[in-house]
């Protein structure tokens, strides 16, 4: 194959190169339009910004505590634990999977109370409550707790 054979792969174009005179269709104010601010070089406002007007965000009240230390939980009721097979280990990834958590939520906690039936299940999760660790250990489960990642 010689350099003069290659061809474009099919459905790939140049890209539209602005402001190379009339004949191109993007010529004179290069799509700009007349005169102001965006026509400029540099020109533009900031994201957010309204024309001088106070932003949105300024000027809606703010109310309450806002704790940036929050740990986002996912609970989980016990009753959704019935999809697993029976003697399965339920761990963190097997439970994003289901779509039972999110990847962003830093711990998960179990609550409620369910009759497994005889679903043997060891789960393991950051927490849970009286109520479904009773739920899980009368099922012949285990209910471990792990440690928060920090």
């Amino acid at each position: 194959m010689q350099l003069h054979e290659l061809k474009r792969p099919e459905g790939l174009k140049d890209r539209k190169r602005v402001g190379r005179g009339n004949g191109s269709g993007t010529g004179s104010t290069a799509g700009r339009g007349h005169k102001g601010q965006k026509a400029r070089s540099g020109g533009g406002v900031r994201r957010g910004f309204e024309g001088g007007t106070m932003p949105y965000n300024r000027r809606i009240p703010k109310r309450g505590f806002f704790n940036k230390f929050a740990k986002k939980v996912c609970e989980i009721n016990v009753r959704y634990l019935n999809q697993f097979e029976n003697g399965e280990v339920v761990e963190l990834d097997k439970l994003l999977a289901a779509g039972l958590c999110h990847a962003n939520d830093d711990m998960v906690k179990f609550f409620g109370q369910f009759d497994l039936g005889s679903k043997a299940l060891t789960v393991k999760a950051h927490k849970f409550t009286k109520g479904a660790k009773e739920s899980i250990e009368k099922a012949g489960g285990k209910a471990e707790e792990i440690e928060l990642d920090k």
